[in-house]
C-alpha cells in the first residue's frame, strides 16, 4: 500500500475519523455528537504534531508526509465539518453559504500558505515554530463548540445569524496577517480542560448526565 503508517499519525487519522462521522450526525441532525465530534477532532490536532516529533528516526519523505497528511486533514475537519454545520442552521440563504464558503476557502488558503513557509523553515532551522501567521484552524474546535453551548443563551431566531457571523469571522482571520503564539504544554493543558469542561456541559444540557 502507498503511504507512510505508523504512530505518528495515528492521531491524525482518528480525527479525521470523528469528523467524517460527525458530518453524518448532522446531517441526520444529532447536533450534540456533531460538535463533540468537532471537539474530539481539536483535542487530536492538538497533539498529533507532539507526538509525531517524539519519532526520531523518522525519514525526510515521512515528516513531508506529515506535514502534507495534517493539513489535507485539518481541512476537513476544520474547514468542511463546520461548513456542513454552518449550513445546517437557517438564516438567510445567502449569508449560511456566504458563511460555509468562506470558512472552506479561507482554510485552504491558509494551510496551503502554511505547508510552503513550513517547509521552507523546517529546511533552514531545527528549532520549534514559536508562532502562526493567521487563527490557526484548530480554534473552530473550540470557538464553535461554545457557541453551540451558549446557544439556549440566544434567541433561537437569532442564533443562526451569531453563528454565521461566527464563521465569517473566524474565516477573516484564517488568513489576516497576524502572529498567533504557539501554545505551550501549559497552553495546550489549558485547552484540553476547557474540552473536557465542553464536553460534560453537552452532557449536561442534554441531559445526558
Amino acid at each position: 500500500m502507498i503511504g507512510f503508517y505508523n504512530y505518528s499519525v495515528i492521531l491524525t487519522y482518528i480525527g479525521l475519523i470523528s469528523s467524517v462521522f460527525g458530518i453524518t450526525q448532522i446531517i441526520e441532525g444529532n447536533e450534540p455528537v456533531a460538535f463533540l465530534c468537532l471537539l474530539l477532532s481539536g483535542i487530536c490536532d492538538l497533539f498529533d504534531g507532539r507526538i509525531a516529533r517524539s519519532m526520531k528516526n523518522r525519514t525526510e519523505h515521512e515528516k513531508v508526509f506529515g506535514i502534507q497528511i495534517d493539513s489535507l486533514c485539518d481541512l476537513v475537519c476544520f474547514g468542511v465539518f463546520p461548513a456542513v454545520i454552518g449550513y445546517h442552521y437557517q438564516s438567510v440563504y445567502p449569508l449560511k453559504l456566504t458563511a460555509s464558503i468562506l470558512i472552506v476557502l479561507c482554510a485552504v488558503i491558509r494551510l496551503g500558505y502554511f505547508n510552503v513557509m513550513e517547509e521552507e523553515r523546517q529546511r533552514t532551522t531545527t528549532e520549534n515554530r514559536k508562532e502562526y501567521q493567521g487563527l490557526p484552524v484548530t480554534t473552530v474546535a473550540i470557538i464553535l463548540p461554545l457557541l453551540f453551548l451558549g446557544k439556549h443563551n440566544i434567541p433561537k431566531d437569532i442564533f443562526p445569524y451569531v453563528f454565521h457571523g461566527f464563521m465569517i469571522l473566524i474565516s477573516v482571520l484564517f488568513i489576516m496577517k497576524i502572529n498567533v503564539k504557539k501554545l505551550s504544554l501549559k497552553g495546550i493543558f489549558i485547552l484540553f480542560t476547557m474540552g473536557i469542561i465542553i464536553f460534560l456541559g453537552y452532557l449536561k444540557v442534554n441531559h445526558i448526565i
